[in-house]
């Protein structure tokens, strides 16, 4: 943790652009509930993701606002978005463009003209990702790592700031393929959209069975996001909280010498290092949106199932005994003791 600059936290620039991320934060949070109702912790994940500058699975059931979500966001963010159709004929250059021929009319000479896809842009909506075939579905692997593209032995930068926000069926429903272990790991969260609940789902039908609109306004803009995401590092996390977070990743894997019983029944895989980098980012957010200058165990506590939930790859015990990877890191993580006194 060497690189943190308490120093720098007390400045008045930096102070001032920690208010800023918070007005920022409550204004896109203002907007976003004038179209979408309930579904709180679903909006701070996908909004750390941005903050951290990460990408978002959203796993929801049909017709739980998964895409009207990340629509409604990325209109108060004022970035460049587009939405992908995710469908089991979808071919890789659908999604990065490709190479055409074209004629110049004046000399005849045919010359190669490269035509972005779609995923150029600041926010792609990945629709019903696992609706297409694991081919299709690696286009975005170079994308969301490097944040680049390659066709044809050419490689293009995509645009900054850059996320891919997913949504996807649980794939217990007809008609989808599971997503490859690498792909998911580039996510930071995996996070589910539940039932609303019977006062919710009232607002729902008073908000979308009569004429109202109420159109969400663009709060801020790529230069500040990126802005923000460079605070969010700045975040102080004491040595104690940074090696809690590594607990709870190496916790998930069954060849720890301090993994749980839990763990070593009825886990493969668990996590690599990747998992804890997100784990402390996302963190560290937590730590800015909730007004705190530093991060805490609770911030990283409350955030560890949705980062890990998809880094872990239970094996044929736990499907016998109809147990998720929920349940699994909840049991995990209560068996990891939180440190005292610091």
């Amino acid at each position: 943790m060497a690189d943190l600059n308490l120093d720098a936290l007390g400045s008045a620039d930096v102070k001032q652009q920690v208010e800023r991320f918070r007005a920022t934060h409550a204004a896109i949070v203002q907007e976003v509930r004038r179209i979408i109702v309930g579904q709180n912790d679903v909006l701070e994940q996908v909004l750390i993701a941005l903050f951290v500058g990460g990408h978002c699975l959203i796993t929801g059931l049909p017709g739980t606002a998964k895409t009207l979500l990340v629509r409604t966001i990325a209109n108060t963010l004022g970035l460049e978005f587009r939405r992908i159709q995710f469908t089991p004929d979808l071919m890789p250059t659908d999604i990065t463009g490709t190479d055409i021929i074209g004629e110049d009319p004046a000399t005849g000479r045919r010359t190669w003209t490269f035509v972005p896809g779609p995923i150029f842009g600041n926010i792609v909506l990945a629709d019903e990702i696992n609706r297409t075939p694991p081919k299709t579905q690696s286009a975005l692997l170079e994308a969301m790592q490097e944040r680049s593209c390659t066709v044809r032995g050419n490689m293009y930068t995509l645009p900054s700031p850059f996320f891919v926000l997913a949504t996807q069926n649980p794939i217990e429903l007809e008609g989808t393929y599971p997503l490859p272990e690498a792909q998911l790991d580039r996510f930071l969260f995996n996070t589910k959209l539940d039932y609303l609940t019977s006062d919710q789902e009232l607002q729902v039908l008073g908000l979308t069975t009569t004429n109202h609109s109420d159109p969400v306004r663009a709060v801020t803009n790529a230069e500040e996001i990126i802005a923000f995401q460079r605070l969010v590092r700045m975040v102080p996390a004491a040595e104690s909280v940074a090696r809690y977070a590594l607990s709870l990743v190496r916790g998930t894997r069954p060849s720890d010498a301090f993994a749980s019983d839990i763990v070593k029944k009825y886990v493969n895989f668990g996590s690599s290092v990747r998992g804890a980098q997100f784990l402390m980012l996302a963190a560290k957010t937590r730590a800015l949106i909730h007004d705190r200058y530093h991060v805490t165990y609770e911030d990283v506590r409350s955030l560890a199932i949705p980062v890990l939930r998809h880094r872990v790859l239970l094996n044929f015990h736990a499907e016998s005994d109809r147990l998720d990877s929920d349940y699994v890191l909840t049991k995990m993580i209560e068996a990891v003791p939180v440190p005292k006194g610091d």
